[in-house]
């Protein structure tokens, strides 16, 4: 007889009886579907964290200006600072869902947790990478980009990589987004 731990995300034991067998080639397609999203996360956190170490070293001594000075500059190094550690942990969670074959929570709580920080990460990088190049742009038309190419330069690099990891967790809220539509028409986030 199964004791009440041998069950999965809080599962019934009557649930846990009428589990379909699902083939190799559907736990093949499952497997390929997961190491996706690992890719996205693990590109989405390189990314970012590469954007918030450009824009961190972004000062180049006394007459230079620094990153900290401007509001859009220090919201750019936030927000993919944020998201650098938001990817980690998703990606622990996905490493986890590898090793232990189930979610971290329920898997109700885990595609909805999935699916809302993502959009809600995706939004605020791409908002702060907005605003960074907005800033940019301005000071490309004054005289601090005459004097200070270089630290112009490195802050477009900051922005363009916030913006790529932008687009990663994007493109990962599409999977979390599918997820959430197959655990609402078929009550599992896989449709196999």
């Amino acid at each position: 007889m199964r004791s009440p731990h041998d069950f999965r995300n809080g599962e019934s034991p009557a649930y846990r009886d009428h589990t379909h067998f699902h083939s190799t080639v559907a736990a093949q397609k499952l497997r390929r579907f997961n190491s996706l999203i690992l890719l996205l996360r693990l590109a989405s956190f390189s990314f970012s964290l590469a954007s918030a170490v450009f824009m961190l070293t972004n000062s180049r001594g006394s007459g230079s200006p620094h990153w900290y000075d401007f509001d859009a500059f220090r919201f750019a190094f936030v927000a993919n600072a944020i998201a650098a550690v938001y990817s980690v942990f998703e990606m622990g969670v996905c490493v986890w869902e590898f090793s232990r074959e189930t979610t971290l929570w329920p898997e109700a709580f885990q595609v909805w947790f999935d699916f809302g920080h993502d959009q809600v990460f995706s939004y605020l990088l791409l908002s702060a990478g907005s605003a960074a190049a907005a800033l940019a742009r301005t000071m490309r038309g004054g005289d601090t980009c005459t004097a200070n190419k270089a630290f112009c330069l490195q802050s477009d690099v900051a922005i363009g990589l916030g913006f790529a990891a932008f687009l990663f967790l994007a493109f990962s809220s599409c999977f979390s987004g599918f997820r959430v539509a197959c655990f609402l028409i078929t009550g599992s986030r896989f449709h196999l």
